[in-house]
């Protein structure tokens, strides 16, 4: 197939050789994810797990701001007012690729140049090979729209060396190439410029074998040396504590930090910090995936869900009222309900 024949098309999938090419090609959307793309991308990978033709696979986004910068926000806002059911569907379907990524069975290389964050984390980041270049930008701001990381960001996010997860989840922080390395969202980096080989030489060689060619060292990141920080401060299980330890620790990056965190939604906070520490000791990443889902499936009847994507994507104010405004106000009863499933013949929601 000639992708330049299929411009019009939001999920180009053809063969090159033994290689299988997955393009978002929605760059005016920063090939944002939606229905058609999520499902076309399901079945191109159930057909081509059985290819025997098929080798490997290459995940890439249209244009050069980025492989994907999530799912289709816009879109779920205009459906939480009257097709939440749509919403949920659409979140199934999103999950349910991110599992089939997480063990598709051949090798599975995502180029994740430029933006990629929430959506787009899922399809990557669970993948067996994860290429960064030096325009990576990866982020799960979840936490900024009164939600919290979802596609499995809260699994990646809880295995994150130290607490650096944590202080990921909870700022909405975008990293660069190595700090996404060493935050075990990715494997290597290539340069930009030679991305274009890499994918050519997929035709020839083995992913490792070219991977060991083209990867070099990724520029320096700022992580590793505020590890000691972030480790102090965001341990534990409290929110409050976490502000508390940032806001008095002698650092300057962690005082600014505790300014960020004030302008979260609070009730987001609490679960993305609630959700890190238990999916942290799921047994593998359906069960996670599973907890997860439990969680944005309540989000929606959550106002601070509809509000942040309103102040931050479709009026851009960037001014959302959180509600309840406070972390004081947030209570243990209120998480508790984010955290039930509702039986389907009751209708009624336990823990």
């Amino acid at each position: 197939m000639n992708p330049a024949a299929a411009d019009e098309e939001q999920l180009l999938v053809w063969r090159d050789g033994p290689v299988g090419r997955i393009v978002l090609n929605r760059p005016r959307a920063l090939n944002a994810l939606n229905f058609p793309m999520v499902e076309l991308f399901t079945k191109t990978l159930r057909d081509w797990q059985d290819d025997a033709a098929v080798r490997t696979v290459v995940v890439t986004g249209a244009g050069a701001r980025g492989l994907c910068a999530g799912g289709d926000v816009r879109w779920v806002y205009s459906q939480l007012a009257e097709n939440k059911d749509e919403v949920r569907r659409f979140w199934r379907a999103e999950y349910e690729l991110d599992a089939l990524t997480a063990r598709f069975p051949k090798p599975y290389l995502a180029i994740m140049s430029g933006i990629v964050m929430g959506g787009g984390v899922g399809i990557a980041c669970h993948g067996r090979h994860r290429v960064v270049t030096e325009t990576s930008q990866v982020a799960m701001p979840e936490v900024g729209i009164g939600f919290i990381p979802d596609v499995g960001g809260s699994w990646l996010f809880g295995r994150a060396p130290g607490e650096f997860g944590t202080h990921l989840a909870l700022t909405s922080q975008a990293i660069g190439p190595q700090d996404a390395i060493d935050c075990g969202l990715a494997d290597c980096f290539v340069p930009a410029d030679r991305i274009g080989d890499l994918v050519a030489a997929l035709r020839d060689e083995p992913v490792p074998v070219a991977l060991d060619r083209f990867a070099v060292p990724a520029p320096p990141g700022t992580l590793a040396g505020q590890a000691h920080w972030i480790n102090e401060c965001y341990a534990g299980h409290s929110v409050e504590r976490i502000l508390d330890r940032l806001a008095h620790h002698p650092a300057p990056e962690a005082q600014a930090t505790a300014g960020k965190l004030r302008r979260q939604a609070p009730t987001a906070l609490k679960l993305a910090l609630r959700l890190l520490r238990q999916i942290a000791r799921a047994p593998d990443l359906e069960t996670g995936l599973a907890q997860e889902f439990r969680v944005i499936s309540h989000c929606m009847e959550s106002a601070d869900f509809a509000e942040g994507i309103r102040a931050q994507v479709i009026d851009k104010d960037r001014n959302p009222r959180w509600k309840p405004a406070t972390l004081g106000e947030v209570t243990q009863d209120r998480l508790d309900w984010f955290f039930t499933e509702q039986d389907p013949v009751t209708g009624r929601y336990t823990l």
